[in-house]
């Protein structure tokens, strides 16, 4: 595994409580960060916090919801009240919804954009803010998906998959907009990872086909190149190398992490 030394710096990781965050949050501070984590259930966040504790680092638990614009703010006044600073940000938290196009409503279309597009937005509006006012400039890396590069197509995750790509478009124009401050924006585009979120979308989607419990994830994976499933600290190696120095001049960039699986 590589390193990259972020010794000093302090990170907040969004959705930290499981999945694609819990192995970032795990990684910035094996990294040396100190690390806020963020998420909507507050009890799975305190045990992140504590494994990272546990093991010699320095970490806060915050219970967020990312859909409102207070708790972002909040999330960051607290994370410099403990640290004192804000130097990375991953914006993580998201959800999905199985659903076909034609059978989503306009509940589920708003909770997904609510978490996945606003609750990017307002998290990074509140790491921005901050680092502008440091004058240090910083890093915020957004957790998209390959769904915001490709239609899941036979999956139905339509309303997901346009989320996602809101996301993409978010990560381009706050890089532009931010980079002047020496703030970097970029967003990884995991593909099949396997994480609570994938059980759900295999069994739903096997649920409509009828089709048994795993066969879903199984078809999916046998498509990846590389020829396994990805696990969570495969993402959490390229959000650490966005976060490092080897990293300060790339910005803008939606970065695969699929094992082969996003043609472009």
């Amino acid at each position: 595994m590589p390193s990259y030394d972020l010794s000093g710096q302090v990170a907040i990781v969004t959705g930290g409580g499981s999945g694609i965050g819990r192995a970032v949050a795990r990684r910035f501070a094996r990294e040396g960060c100190q690390v806020a984590v963020a998420d909507l259930d507050g009890e799975r966040a305190a045990r992140v916090a504590a494994e990272i504790t546990d093991a010699g680092g320095a970490a806060l638990a915050l219970t967020v919801d990312v859909t409102r614009q207070a708790d972002a703010d909040r999330m960051v006044a607290e994370t410099v009240a403990r640290f004192g600073q804000l130097n990375i940000q991953f914006n993580n938290a998201g959800i999905a919804r199985v659903a076909p196009l034609l059978e989503t409503d306009e509940a589920t279309w708003d909770a997904i954009m609510n978490v996945n597009a606003k609750g990017v937005l307002f998290c990074a509006q509140a790491a921005a803010r901050q680092m502008i006012t440091q004058g240090s400039g910083g890093r915020i890396i957004n957790n998209a998906s390959a769904a915001g590069k490709i239609a899941p197509g036979r999956i139905a995750l339509g309303a997901y998959s346009a989320s996602k790509h809101a996301v993409v478009g978010l990560t381009r124009q706050m890089a532009h907009e931010w980079a002047q401050h020496g703030i970097l924006v970029n967003c990884v585009c995991p593909g099949i990872v396997d994480t609570p979120m994938w059980d759900v979308i295999d069994r739903e989607v096997a649920q409509r086909e009828g089709a048994p419990i795993g066969s879903v994830k199984a078809r999916v994976v046998a498509t990846i190149p590389i020829g396994r499933i990805e696990q969570p600290e495969d993402v959490a190696n390229m959000v650490a190398f966005l976060a490092s120095a080897d990293a300060s001049y790339v910005m803008g960039q939606a970065v695969d992490v699929s094992g082969g699986r996003i043609p472009y």
